[in-house]
């Protein structure tokens, strides 16, 4: 095989290849050997008497994983039948390639099924089968499909056992397939998938571009990912004093000694202005518009994200902000605010959010660290409505992990709960999640202990009959 690469061209410190040219391989004589076509192809026939035991021994083995349970013939006279039209018109490999595809569309792969029992009332409660367990088990640390040991557990009905499922979610999370729970829910949880679409001005801030916003989300991706395994306190999140940076990130942020493309952990301290979530440039972009900060973004952020408690939706026909004075001089974004919370209708809300937001205003709109807006030095002071004042990122930091530690916490088990259970979290489940942090805490309420809770914990574990 042959190689070419062309159209290099330069973003910011890094090359990028636009480009990618592969020839060959020539004079291809025989099928090749690769190691996803052997876990195919588990038997080889080499008499046309063999082909229909090894091609149904070859789509049992894939139906059972594909379909996440023990398969029947009912299952695999379909695939046998699309296996037989392909091996007329061509090649054994060409019928199982064909047998495949009819899998990959099958609503048993596509949906995670779970039957009710029979005759089971509307409404009622039942545990889920250990079959289902171990696919909503799977889904949700690995985002994929259960594997031999897991599904070999569910068949034979270990998996309700309490410790064989602790064991399981251990082996699981030590396992680097869980690199995608860290993916996933922190682009649900942080509006990480959003980066992709912010569009901040080139002309105010033409260092941003779509290298820069993947560098925003590996960092997080990876200050999540240490703080679940070194099994830190969740709300290490918010107050831990190291982040993951390479060098274009680093001279983002003006954090010196740091060089190479090659993300590493690096230590902070209070003079660098950064350390946890709130810090980090992929949750500062997405709050803010494409042109300025966003007081308004960033502290509704916070409530909703961070303590459970969004404003409601805003009235109708509200005013853009004024960004000058009468006397035609620029305001301030505290004075733009100011002006705008003079409105009896927006106060309220306002009264809310706006404390946070500011408090974070030394951000630009890219994370980048700034003593002055519009010409005047930013006031990073808040007041909350029941007294609590606080100022800056710091203060903001302290206040989120003591005096609404615990609003955190929970606010935080239920968007994992969320993503675990694939649903909104209900009036009713609020006695599990108490449940659930409780049980944590007696582990330094640890990401890896608020997922063994979440695990064991019956929402998880059984499903509700439909009404009619």
């Amino acid at each position: 095989m042959r190689i070419k690469l062309f159209d290099v061209e330069h973003a910011g410190d890094y090359p990028q290849m636009s480009s990618l040219s592969i020839a060959g391989p020539y004079n291809v004589t025989a099928v090749g050997d690769t190691p996803s076509r052997r876990k195919i192809f588990i038997c080889k026939a080499t008499t046309a008497a063999q082909e229909t035991p090894c091609a149904r021994k070859i789509l049992a083995n894939l139906a059972h994983h594909a379909y996440r349970r023990p398969v029947t013939d009912a299952d695999l006279k379909p695939l046998l039948a699309f296996y037989e039209s392909g091996r007329k018109d061509g090649s054994f490999d060409l019928g199982i390639s064909m047998a495949l595809r009819a899998m990959l569309v099958s609503p048993d792969f596509l949906f995670r099924v779970e039957h009710d029992p029979a005759n089971s009332a509307p409404g009622s409660v039942h545990r889920i089968s250990d079959i289902e367990l171990a696919s909503r088990l799977s889904f949700f640390l690995w985002s994929s499909i259960p594997d031999e040991e897991l599904l070999s557990l569910a068949e034979k009905g270990k998996l309700k056992d309490p410790q064989v499922l602790s064991a399981q979610v251990d082996r699981m999370l030590a396992d680097e397939r869980s690199s995608a729970f860290s993916t996933n829910f922190t682009g649900q949880w942080l509006f990480l998938r959003n980066l992709t679409k912010v569009t901040p001005d080139p002309d105010l801030f033409p260092q941003f571009d779509q290298g820069l916003a993947r560098d925003f989300k590996t960092e997080t991706e990876l200050f999540f990912d240490a703080i679940l395994r070194e099994n830190r306190p969740v709300t290490d999140l918010l107050s831990a004093n190291f982040t993951y940076l390479n060098q274009r990130l680093a001279r983002h942020y003006d954090i010196p000694n740091v060089y190479g493309a090659q993300f590493r952990r690096v230590s902070l301290t209070p003079e660098e202005n950064r350390g946890g979530l709130l810090s980090q440039g992929s949750i500062l972009t997405v709050t803010s518009y494409p042109n300025r900060t966003s007081v308004v973004q960033r502290g509704k952020w916070v409530l909703e994200n961070l303590l459970g408690g969004g404003p409601p939706p805003p009235p109708p026909d509200i005013p853009a902000l004024a960004e000058h004075a009468k006397d035609g001089k620029q305001l301030t974004m505290r004075q733009q605010m100011e002006q705008h919370r003079a409105n009896p209708t927006c106060a309220g809300c306002h009264s809310r959010m706006d404390p946070i937001g500011f408090s974070l205003e030394n951000y630009n709109g890219i994370g980048q660290w700034r003593a002055k807006d519009g010409g005047s030095v930013i006031d990073t002071t808040g007041k909350l409505p029941d007294g609590t004042t606080f100022q800056g990122p710091a203060g903001l930091k302290t206040l989120l992990t003591t005096h609404y530690r615990d609003q955190f916490v929970t606010t935080f088990t239920e968007k994992l709960m969320t993503y675990a259970l694939g649903r909104g979290v209900e009036y009713y489940d609020e006695p599990a999640i108490r449940s659930i942090i409780r049980d944590a805490s007696a582990k330094n309420t640890t990401i890896p202990a608020l997922i063994h809770s979440v695990v064991s914990n019956p929402q998880f574990q059984t499903r509700r009959t439909p009404d009619l």
